[in-house]
């Protein structure tokens, strides 16, 4: 591993969330202006991250916890590094559909700030499932 790549190693706090659209660029924030949510990269190779919109309200019906799935974003698995890049081989995660997968997420690092990127894609959060990303900022805790 590279000194760069060691500077990823730590815990992350969640500062903010935004969904960009490809073709506008506006960036909305659909999980409020304060996101919970943490990223920690382990020097042992593992990183896990977990986000939440902050406004959530506890529940045991069937919406209620359908829109508690709606506001959550939850995965881990052994990730390698490639240039701006980590690829998570992930194997456990709040999408059945992730496991397995690999997923790339882009990133800038400056001092103790780290924003990291999803690829364009089809977004569900946005209106019309528009090509969009994501855009998480974090601070290092």
């Amino acid at each position: 591993m590279s000194e760069r790549d060691i500077k990823l190693h730590g815990s992350w706090r969640l500062v903010s969330f935004d969904l960009e659209l490809r073709e506008s660029k506006e960036r909305t924030q659909p999980w409020g202006a304060e996101p919970n949510g943490h990223l920690i990269f382990g020097a042992d190779g593992r990183m896990m991250v977990l986000v939440t919109a902050k406004e959530r309200e506890p529940g045991s019906a069937d919406a209620q916890q359908a829109a508690l799935f709606r506001t959550l974003m939850a995965y881990t698995g052994r990730y390698r590094m490639d240039g701006d890049s980590f690829i998570v081989k992930v194997d456990t995660c709040w999408n059945e559909a992730w496991n397995g997968t690999e997923q790339q997420r882009f990133y800038k690092l400056d001092g103790d700030a780290l924003e990291v990127f999803t690829a364009w894609m089809p977004n569900p959060l946005a209106a019309g499932n528009a090509v969009g990303r994501g855009v998480l900022g974090f601070a290092r805790e």
